[in-house]
């Protein structure tokens, strides 16, 4: 017997083969979260646990017409990742600008877990110049948050930081503390939302391993939770609860960095 389709979310983020992070990691944290992705790819990449050693940007015509095909769905939320040129990051916003109303949750991709450089200076300018306007939440962590906001002394704290990108035109920024502990709190990740009604703060105990992918799997969750019809503080607060679930009951690779366990598995 046939089931209607859950709420869906389109997914514009890079292909990371170990499924740690990239699009794999996407449609398992929507799927856990209880929503259905459709996902463009905007990269490919080489990579393994504990860096990326290539990256190959997606055609910026072919993503376009990639979420024109899908355009029957009606789209729940739109979920950016990774995007690693200027022409695919102007294709992205072609995209959202075709889907009015809908909301958008951006995981700013700046650097891999193992320090490889994803991103440009130029790139971070047009990022906030063109995207930050469309977006309803956005998701870095600390360094990313510094990176995105550099006209920010570096004496100013992450408020100023996200307050400066709000002003910018993003509705609500969602600061991650899990690589990059706040001073005082290493055994505890802290985040906090801004937004101009609200900052809510949440702790969660520190895990011990180093993750991939655990910035993806936050991000999707929330727009997962967005596409269901959750209000912001309340889709931030049940996607970080998954979150920790899904690294608490993370996989460990031959090598590197754990892979986060998204979805239930049945015991061989």
């Amino acid at each position: 017997m046939s089931r209607p389709l859950p709420p869906t979310v389109l997914v514009l983020a890079g292909h990371d083969p170990t499924g740690g992070a990239g699009l794999i990691a996407d449609s398992e944290a929507i799927t856990g979260c209880g929503g259905w992705a459709l996902t463009v790819p905007t990269a490919l990449t080489v990579q393994n646990c504990h860096d990326v050693e290539r990256v190959l940007p997606a055609d910026p015509e072919l993503m376009c017409h990639s979420a024109r095909a899908l355009e029957a769905f009606s789209i729940g939320a739109i979920k950016l990742g990774l995007l690693a040129s200027e022409a695919t990051l102007l294709a992205a916003e072609r995209i959202i600008r075709r889907f009015p109303g809908v909301p958008v949750i951006a995981d700013p991709v700046l650097k891999a877990g193992g320090g490889a450089e994803l991103s440009t200076a130029a790139l971070k300018r047009l990022y906030v110049d063109r995207l930050l306007p469309l977006v309803d939440i956005l998701t870095p962590n600390r360094f990313e948050l510094a990176e995105l906001a550099p006209e920010i002394d570096e004496s100013e704290d992450d408020t100023a930081r996200a307050v400066a990108l709000i002003s910018r035109g993003c509705q609500a920024v969602l600061v991650t503390a899990t690589d990059d502990p706040l001073p005082g709190n290493s055994g505890q990740v802290v985040n906090t939302l801004h937004s101009p009604d609200t900052t809510r703060q949440w702790q969660w105990p520190r895990l011990a391993q180093r993750f991939h992918g655990s910035g993806c799997t936050l991000a999707s969750a929330i727009a997962a939770r967005m596409a269901v019809g959750e209000r912001l503080p309340t889709a931030c607060e049940q996607a970080q609860h998954y979150t920790w679930q899904a690294l608490s009951n993370a996989f460990e690779p031959p090598s590197g960095q754990h892979l986060p366990g998204r979805l239930p598995r049945s015991r061989l």
